[in-house]
């Protein structure tokens, strides 16, 4: 279950953020689209429950960009983040019309229409609610590798069917992926039969979210979320380039 740090520390929306564009559909999807349609390797992004309009997230597509990507940031939400203000529809209420591993279904025509613009490479990220999302396309596998940051609710059989590339980065502070249940994912990944190459890191005094939902004015907080997307960036390069 979704624990109340999922919404921590609401985001900055702005529906014109960014250095790239949005579109009205991207493979059936309003989209944020960053980066060179010359590149051959493309990432899709996918938001935890406050959508593709955070600023912060759309900053982090802006800097993928930049190491060579052409990235996809869907609005797999149409429309309808979570509102912590709106009482009468609480986290659990939002979440029946929002099931992330249905995402994963619509996933797909995004992910064709990517290899429709030559991408021959697709690897995507995926923050607390877009983490279950993410793992559920590295299950089919519908993408050569994955990035779950603080992921939402994952369990041990998720990962059991991971068959591409993955990287679980983790937060010390957090009820929904506490660090002994990361290990877990650990484990079962190292003991996976398959030897799906695996990278996973839990940084230490950070709370879920930290990645994608920080104060610009805390430097370690903008230190520690600056170390989540080196990383990412870091595993892309290894598997999509």
């Amino acid at each position: 279950m979704a624990s109340s740090q999922c919404c921590d520390n609401p985001p900055a929306l702005n529906p014109a953020a960014g250095e790239g564009k949005v579109v009205d559909s991207f493979g059936g999807l309003k989209a944020y689209l960053a980066g060179s349609d010359e590149s051959k390797a493309a990432v899709i992004l996918i938001s935890d429950v406050f959508g593709f309009e955070s600023l912060n997230l759309r900053k982090i597509a802006d800097k993928v960009a930049l190491s060579g990507y052409f990235v996809v940031v869907p609005d797999f939400l149409h429309g309808d983040p979570y509102t912590p203000e709106n009482t009468e529809r609480p986290l659990p209420v939002w979440r029946k019309s929002h099931d992330p591993k249905k995402d994963f279904e619509e996933a797909k025509p995004v992910i064709a229409a990517l290899k429709e613009k030559g991408k021959s490479s697709v690897g995507a990220a995926g923050y607390c609610w877009g983490g279950v999302a993410v793992v559920e396309l590295a299950k089919a596998p519908e993408i050569q590798a994955a990035v779950v940051l603080h992921p939402g609710p994952v369990t041990v059989d998720d990962i059991k069917e991971i068959k591409c590339p993955i990287s679980i980065l983790g937060a010390e502070i957090d009820h929904t992926a506490p660090p002994e249940l990361v290990k877990q994912f650990e484990q079962v990944l190292a003991a996976n039969s398959a030897q799906v190459p695996h990278f996973v890191k839990i940084f230490p005094g950070v709370a879920h979210g930290w990645s994608v939902r920080y104060n610009h004015d805390d430097a370690a907080a903008v230190k520690s979320a600056e170390e989540a997307l080196g990383d990412t960036i870091d595993w892309f390069n290894k598997y999509l380039k």
